[in-house]
């Protein structure tokens, strides 16, 4: 019998420590969660920011990367059947994709700030196409890439703001309304000197 429990308790030992050695040798992967907007729409010959942002339960290392990639709307186009890198930033440093974007793909972001956005200049109509932010901080390297469709068009394609015609109506009143005292204010005054030269 204490034969039999000697064993009963070598093999509960024995799996309790592997165990406990599978828990601290392995690291377990969490997730990361990356943002951007969805749609983007820039006016070509400009200068594009397209922004994306992350969340990590890890701090900023060194280790952190940052991965932009892009594929093209157009069929003609070689980004078309796969998507390539256009920017790779890590360690810091950050390094330029193919020749079609070189130079024109800057890193405005503030990684410790987990802000990872990149601005695009001048933009052009081959930019027509889906841009993806991927962002690993190691153990955090579990996570969907976010994507924003850059729709790149004419100035006269661009969405009409309403901001200049909320202004003109806005001006518009207040001048009516200055116009409409001074009336006010010269009846009054006219009523006035009537009813002092009546009284005379």
């Amino acid at each position: 019998m204490e034969q039999k429990w000697s064993t009963a308790m070598y093999k509960r030992v024995l799996i309790t420590g592997f165990t406990l050695c599978v828990v601290l040798v392995t690291k377990p992967t969490s997730a990361i969660d990356i943002y951007a907007e969805p749609e983007v729409i820039i006016q070509n010959g400009t200068t594009g920011v397209l922004r994306c942002s992350f969340k990590s339960s890890q701090v900023v290392s060194s280790s952190t990367t940052v991965n932009w990639s892009f594929q093209s709307n157009n069929p003609e186009s070689r980004f078309f059947n796969a998507r390539d890198v256009i920017y790779y930033f890590t360690n810091g440093q950050g390094f330029q994709g193919p020749e079609e974007f070189k130079d024109r793909v800057q890193f405005i972001g503030d990684i410790n700030k987990r802000d990872v956005s990149i601005h695009l200049s001048p933009v052009q109509f081959s930019d027509n196409g889906t841009f993806f932010c991927d962002v690993r901080n190691p153990p955090d390297i579990s996570g969907t890439p976010a994507q924003i469709q850059l729709r790149v068009v004419r100035r006269e394609s661009l969405p009409q703001s309403n901001t200049t015609l909320i202004i003109g109506v806005v001006c518009g009143a207040l001048l009516l309304l200055v116009i409409i005292a001074a009336v006010v204010c010269a009846v009054v005054r006219h009523q006035h000197r009537h009813d002092y030269e009546g009284a005379r």
